[in-house]
């Protein structure tokens, strides 16, 4: 059998090319000829043609990588190619990027044998065409505002980009990179490489531009080219950045001129730009679509349906747990990029979960994962099963690992591991022998049911500081319902003006917790010992309890980026809801 051959790709693979595209009929920006042959020189791209199906394979920062498989033909055939080719190379098959079709293929065809995992910052922006151009609604007010202003002295007009104003469009770019030069960086330089490609090949490709002129000079371009039946796809798209409505009036216009014989219009991803991804938000996507890297891998995500048994087993048999609350807990929780296994003898034996939460330093959130539900089978410990699991999550996550040893035993296996402890466990508070309850005492405060909503934003008041640990309002309602699943209770207690800790806060405080045995566990709370105190015995007396523990969880953390930092950040901050 021959092995794949790859060549650098040129013009004479566009026929080939597009025949395969239009086979798949994908709404994913990178798949058209025009985009990866400008973009050859920055990615290295070479192409192959083999049991009908194209290949691209390219390179990211010296990693090769390779095209999911393109075209009506036998795809399983080509991924087994890639795998023997990389097997032989001695490097990991990364393909990318995959459909949510693409994945499923892949966990049917190669289980336990990738990691495949979502890119938020890959993710395309498809738009409704319809909406794009009319603009249509409140939402879009501020949009129709800014076109408004430009408009105002009816000095601009529109033109498709053509032999005869090409050069002045060059021009244009340069002055739109001295207009940039405090923001500029290499991304932005091989962008405009790329552009200067597409303006170079434009007719050979098949893209189609159009330009906006205000007092007869352009301020605003866009290029693009159909993506496939239904969708058109922008690929550049500049103007002028202190002219207002200039960006929403190239917008508009290009979408009325070149796309009206499609529905959806697609203006690819954000690339993890907090600017540009709110700008792309502000159109309202129609469609987010995700997109995939797979990656050869013994450590792989687990999938909730395919893998539920197997975590059943693991769960069950490490952490005592009743098959309800482990079913609470996946139905809740779990997501198709949160659980990382590995798989021996055809089964999964050893798993972590991945939980996002943010740290605050200084005036910034950082993002981080919190570790839960480490756990190994008996059987197959000492093998490093469970490190290894860690490290890959450090890879691949490339943010703070935060994580609550289950027992004081395990802080010694996880220092071996990498992590350090920001600080220890401890118990904060302890009550036994309450006295009983008096009538008179009851009218300083009520306690109130309270949402998720509420909670985190008491939470945030009474307790922000440096190392704060922030849980999303969704984390924190499953919290909040998976203490109640246990038996417990959250709630928020109101206090008369009088008793106010916080002068200047909410007159509220936040409490949740849980009865067991006869000892009342506080999982959280903003309560003082002042206000415990005038709490306790109403508290005690309706959970039936004769004992309170209050402990604070200590925390380890690992972390790639200045773990000194992290450790001393967390040391002096604020930890608690640890199953958030």
């Amino acid at each position: 059998m021959s092995k794949i051959e790859f060549h650098e790709i040129t013009l004479d693979d566009k026929t080939w090319m597009d025949a395969r595209f239009q086979e798949d009929d994908r709404n994913a920006c990178e798949y058209t000829f025009a985009n990866n042959f400008v973009w050859r020189k920055v990615y290295h791209v070479e192409v192959a043609e083999k049991y009908g199906c194209a290949i691209i394979r390219f390179e990211e920062e010296g990693v090769v990588m390779y095209s999911y498989p393109i075209g009506a033909g036998d795809r399983k055939k080509v991924i087994d190619e890639l795998i023997e080719i990389c097997r032989e190379e001695e490097r990991p098959l990364i393909m990318s990027p995959l459909s949510e079709a693409d994945r499923e293929q892949m966990l049917t065809w190669y289980p336990e044998q990738f990691l495949i995992q979502g890119d938020r910052s890959d993710y395309d922006y498809i738009y409704s065409r319809e909406k794009l151009a009319t603009l249509a609604g409140k939402k879009m007010h501020g949009k129709r505002n800014h076109i408004a202003r430009f408009q105002d002295e009816d000095d601009w007009c529109y033109e498709e980009l053509n032999d005869s104003n090409i050069e002045e469009c060059r021009n244009m770019t340069y002055t739109w990179i001295k207009m940039r030069a405090e923001k500029w960086n290499e991304e932005m330089e091989l962008e405009m490489s790329v552009l200067h490609e597409a303006f170079d090949y434009r007719k050979e490709l098949g893209l189609v531009g159009g330009i906006i002129r205000k007092a007869g000079q352009i301020v605003a371009f866009s290029i693009g080219e159909p993506l496939n039946s239904d969708t058109y796809v922008v690929h550049f798209e500049k103007a002028f950045p202190d002219m207002q409505g200039a960006y929403p009036m190239i917008n508009q216009q290009f979408v009325l001129h070149a796309c009206e014989n499609y529905t959806y219009v697609n203006r690819e991803e954000d690339t993890g730009d907090p600017g540009l991804r709110k700008a792309k938000m502000s159109y309202y996507p129609e469609i987010l679509l995700k997109k995939y890297v797979a990656i050869s891998s013994d450590v792989i995500f687990a999938d909730k349906d395919r893998n539920r048994e197997e975590i059943h087993k693991i769960w069950e048999t490490c952490f005592g747990d009743e098959a309800e609350l482990v079913d609470f807990y996946l139905d809740k929780r779990m997501t198709e990029d949160n659980m990382l296994l590995i798989c021996q003898d055809g089964h999964a034996v050893s798993m972590a979960s991945f939980l996002d939460m943010n740290i605050r330093d200084g005036e910034e959130w950082k993002p981080a994962k919190y570790v839960y539900s480490v756990a190994t089978l008996p059987e197959y410990r000492g093998r490093g099963y469970a490190a290894k699991i860690l490290k890959k999550a450090e890879e691949i996550f490339n943010m703070p690992l935060v994580l609550v040893p289950a027992e004081k035993e395990l802080v010694g296996y996880y220092r071996k591991v990498g992590f350090t402890e920001a600080y220890p466990s401890e118990r904060l508070l302890e009550k036994q022998d309450v006295p009983e309850l008096f009538a008179a005492e009851l009218n300083s405060y009520s306690v109130e049911e309270i949402t998720a909503a509420e909670y985190k934003k008491i939470r945030e008041q009474k307790l922000m500081r440096d190392g704060f640990i922030a849980w999303d309002e969704a984390a924190i309602r499953f919290a909040m319902d998976f203490n109640c699943f246990c038996g417990g209770r959250t709630v928020k207690v109101v206090w008369s003006d009088d008793i106010s800790r916080d002068e200047s806060a909410e007159d509220a405080d936040i409490l949740m917790y849980c009865p067991e045995n006869g000892t009342l566990h506080i999982i959280e709370t903003t309560l003082g010992e002042e206000q415990f105190e005038e709490l306790l015995p109403e508290l005690m007396a309706q959970t039936k309890t004769k004992r309170l523990v209050y402990d604070r969880k200590g925390i380890m953390v690992l972390s790639s980026d200045d773990q000194d930092r992290q450790e001393r950040l967390l040391a002096d901050g604020y930890f608690a809801l640890s199953l958030a």
